[in-house]
């Protein structure tokens, strides 16, 4: 995750993240705990992770959710330019790159604080199982599992091309929707996880269009998609 976010502050001009966890919304004041090991929604929770197990079955599933595993701005250009009708690169289209490399550094931190507040036991470690990506499984099995961060991640960049191409919204959502769920497919979250993320990171995509430096990065990016796409500038 550091060195994540080290090299997304050296590839882009403006200052990562835009705010810190403390100017960002808390997700412990305003989204409820995680479920108790003994309620109705842990049992929920449980009967999800095994639809999870059960979609690795599909093929074509399992195979979109491991590469939904692999944190980086690569993944998520490459599985939402399909969604987003044109090429996301930082060659292609370098505004649009550049303002969600700094729209997901910045909704990321959102999930720090509830992750160690919370220390919650992820599913894969609580049954004592593997998951579809392994390579993951050490380095996060005492990382905390509420919200998730993968699907802060998925959502946040579903919000922010969504608003660059409306007529699209239905598809990029339906994508990054899907990007929660392959959290809950590989083993490494519960839903009430994802859910939680889904949520965590509208919070952070509203507030982070209070602030000026992002406005100004959408504007270049909206720019950019009408001259690209081949739309109106009006």
């Amino acid at each position: 995750m550091i060195f994540w976010c080290g090299c997304l502050a050296a590839m882009c001009q403006e200052p990562l993240p835009l705010l810190t966890p403390q100017q960002m919304p808390n997700p412990i004041r305003f989204l409820p705990p995680p479920p108790d090991t003994a309620s109705a929604a842990f049992e929920y929770d449980k009967a999800r992770y095994c639809w999870g197990k059960e979609q690795r079955l599909d093929s074509v599933r399992l195979a979109i959710a491991v590469r939904d595993a692999d944190w980086s701005i690569t993944c998520i250009c490459r599985e939402f330019s399909e969604p987003f009708g044109m090429t996301i690169s930082k060659e292609a289209t370098p505004a649009i790159y550049q303002l969600l490399y700094v729209a997901l550094i910045s909704t990321d931190q959102v999930g720090k604080l509830p992750k160690d507040y919370y220390r919650r036991t992820r599913p894969y470690v609580y049954y004592g199982e593997p998951t579809i990506y392994p390579r993951d499984e050490e380095e996060l099995r005492y990382n905390g599992s509420y919200p998730s961060g993968h699907t802060i991640e998925g959502w946040s960049a579903a919000l922010v091309l969504m608003e660059l191409n409306p007529e699209r919204a239905d598809t990029i959502l339906a994508r990054g929707y899907m990007y929660g769920e392959s959290r809950v497919i590989a083993g490494y979250h519960w839903q009430s996880d994802v859910d939680a993320g889904r949520l965590a990171a509208s919070a952070a995509i509203a507030r982070l269009h209070a602030d000026k430096r992002f406005q100004r990065l959408m504007r270049k990016a909206r720019r950019e998609y009408r001259r690209l796409s081949g739309r109106c500038m009006f």
